[in-house]
């Protein structure tokens, strides 16, 4: 007897929500890299000829970066205005998948985040688009809750 297949469709990359705690930016237009990564640790015992072992070494995680259209909300620069002023304060960020209804699917969290880079819109009196600002968190690890 063939297997049953359950139809499923994707998440689309477009519903999603960011939270970050203790602010309530309005929404974001676009997240992204919040990866990560482990090393490959190679060695070789001394009676192995041909093959090394391998196995996972230290893990890194990507730097997510936010995209948002610019409006008159300070929270994200405040943020980032106490890191230059030396007041490290982390926050944990979770990227939320939505469904087509607005129904959380998945979550990731990624944890002690800090903003590193802020980036202001470009401006250009030629024109229309909106105004894009930028930032990059840096932070210490992802969950998948």
């Amino acid at each position: 007897m063939p297997l049953k297949r359950t139809e499923t469709d994707p998440y689309r990359n477009f519903l999603f929500r960011v939270e970050i705690d203790g602010i309530t930016q309005a929404g974001f237009s676009e997240v992204s890299g919040f990866d990560s990564t482990s090393d490959n640790i190679t060695y070789r015992e001394g009676d192995e000829i041909t093959t090394p072992r391998s196995g996972p070494g230290l893990t890194k995680y990507g730097d997510i970066v936010l995209k948002w259209g610019l409006t008159d909300s300070r929270e994200l620069w405040d943020w980032r205005q106490r890191i230059i002023d030396g007041a490290i304060e982390r926050k944990n960020v979770s990227i939320v998948v939505l469904d087509s209804n607005g129904d959380e699917k998945i979550r990731w969290q990624c944890v002690r985040a800090w903003p590193s880079n802020f980036d202001p819109t470009d401006l250009t009196a030629k024109g229309n688009d909106v105004a894009v600002m930028s930032m990059k968190l840096t932070h210490e690890g992802v969950r998948q809750l």
